[in-house]
């Protein structure tokens, strides 16, 4: 495989693509969101016609043995039916997919993938085959990483328009560089097959299309929708990358954490500071809903926990339970989200569906007990969503590739910058906040009880904002975190990578092997009555 031409522009998180969304259903964004996504791309590959689709996953990834139970073969499902992540048909994707007539296969077989979320498709229709290697990166976000034997970068952050030339594909591409506005115009070659791909704003008008199809000698093309709810462009340029780059980028400013966060998003996706606080209001909004149905009970016959947040809420109002005070409040609205995640009731992964709820129950149940506004609670999630840019840049929010530090522990570092935030602290006690935070939770491990993101990962979100609530008000009393924020990230990825394998996901020790585990998952697996 050799691209012959491939000038691929940086790519930088952004706060809506990377750290919290995408708004979904299902208990995973890793396997739910992301393989929906890529069923999305898949389908526009094949022009959303489809007969047949292989699905092969790795025998020794995580996807070998949660596929199935976390959500994976129900997002690809729905993505190649063209469905979006927050669906409300997604837990009948499996017979929709048949009733479309599309017959499927899956394998587990030994595909030699470096990354342990990776999907392998051959899909086919009685006209055309392709394939399609892609991977899962956390928290919703994926990429494609080869096209019929191909390799590939598709992101789902472009429109993309992919040509197979017979020949002649470096006319082709110096035609269209001197003919067309494009982000990028790569020329790539496998064994067999040329494709030249276009990452623009929009697709290519249908005169420029059928003059490429008058001139030279073209198979055919393909188009590929975006998927993220923010793009990319050529050339984006951000005010800073790192925390010590944003103190620098500060230095003669004085903005608070949320403005900063503010001034990275707006300049990331070319969007104006009204709309960046805008749309982390509308996720603000959608967050309280989810909560209080949450609290409103829930009803979901496939999972191991029932609704227990509202009998909380009682002996909470009764005086039943310790004093915890904020704390309290904060663990209600917790288990209410997971409850609502784990019930395919409409989440938003902050920073991934399986710790969807530490950061929104932390912030938003501090910001309730203190009786703040919705503004506030934008202002604060906003912080924490800078220091999830943080964390998606230079470590990961892949349970597979990090354990659950990634996750629930990078949910309870950004919620204790956002509760710094609601208390008007300073830069300076956001950044030791979420450093403390972090350092609390290395080396966490993912062990999911019979194979489903419940157990123990409402008692870890739980954890998740309580440790936020301790690192915040540590912070506020000017507490030395010692070591600084970059480097504590960095720390998490190296630790992330060293958790064995069977502690990062794969329902392959701790708590999955468990007997009690064993026996639930068999239990799930009978049908429902």
């Amino acid at each position: 495989m050799l691209p012959i031409q491939n000038d691929a522009q940086p790519t930088y998180p952004s706060i809506f693509n990377d750290v919290i969304g995408p708004v979904m259903r299902g208990p995973s964004s890793s396997h739910c969101a992301a393989a929906l996504r890529i069923g999305r791309i898949a389908r526009d590959l094949m022009d959303a016609k489809i007969e047949e689709v292989l699905i092969e996953f790795d025998t020794h990834g995580s996807l070998a043995t949660t596929h199935e139970s976390q959500g994976s073969d129900m997002g690809l499902f729905g993505g190649l039916l063209g469905w979006e992540t927050a669906d409300e048909r997604l837990t009948q994707s499996a017979r929709a997919i048949r009733e479309a007539g599309i017959r499927v296969q899956i394998e587990i077989k030994d595909l030699g993938a470096q990354h342990p979320n990776t999907y392998k498709l051959t899909l086919k229709n009685s006209a055309e085959q392709h394939t399609l290697t892609a991977i899962s990166t956390g928290g919703g976000m994926m990429e494609i990483v080869e096209i019929d034997g191909i390799a590939v970068s598709l992101a789902g952050d472009y429109f993309e328009t992919l040509l197979y030339p017979n020949a002649e594909d470096e006319a082709i591409a110096k035609y269209l560089r001197e003919t067309i506005q494009a982000d990028e115009i790569l020329l790539l070659r496998g064994a067999d097959t040329r494709i030249i791909e276009i990452k623009a704003q929009s697709f290519l008008e249908g005169e420029i299309l059928s003059a490429l199809g008058t001139r030279f000698d073209i198979k055919h093309w393909k188009t590929i929708e975006p998927v993220l709810p923010v793009m990319s462009r050529k050339n984006t340029k951000v005010p800073f990358m790192t925390c010590a780059e944003m103190l620098q980028y500060n230095a003669d400013k004085n903005l608070a954490l949320w403005e900063l966060a503010v001034h990275y998003e707006s300049a990331r996706g070319n969007i104006s500071h009204e709309q960046v606080f805008q749309k982390m209001s509308e996720i603000v909004r959608l967050m309280q809903k989810s909560i209080l149905d949450g609290i409103a009970g829930t009803k979901y016959a496939d999972r191991i926990l029932g609704h227990q947040s509202g009998l909380f809420q009682t002996r909470m109002a009764n005086r039943q339970l310790l004093d915890g005070g904020m704390l309290n409040q904060m663990i209600l609205y917790v288990t209410a989200m997971m409850e609502v995640k784990s019930s395919m009731g409409v989440i938003v992964a902050a920073p991934t569906a399986g710790a969807c709820a530490g950061l929104p129950g932390a912030c938003i149940g501090a910001a309730t007990s203190l009786g703040l506004s919705v503004d506030e609670m934008t202002r604060a999630m906003l912080s924490a969503g800078m220091i999830g840019v943080f964390i998606a840049a230079h470590a990961t929010f892949a349970a597979e590739v990090g354990g659950c530090q990634a996750e629930c522990g990078s949910g309870s570092g950004m919620a204790s910058a956002a509760l710094v935030t609601l208390a008007n602290g300073t830069l300076k006690q956001c950044m030791d906040a979420a450093s403390m935070a972090l350092q609390n939770v290395m080396g966490m491990v993912c062990d999911p009880v019979a194979n489903r993101v419940e157990v123990p990962c409402l008692g870890k979100n739980v954890m998740a904002a309580s440790n936020a609530l301790a690192c915040a008000n540590m912070a506020l009393a000017d507490y030395d975190a010692v070591v600084p924020l970059d480097e504590v990230i960095e720390s998490m990825d190296r630790v992330g990578k060293s958790i064995p394998h069977e502690l990062r996901c794969t329902a392959l020790g701790g708590l999955s092997i468990t007997r009690a585990s064993k026996e639930i998952e068999e239990r799930l697996k009978l049908p429902i009555r």
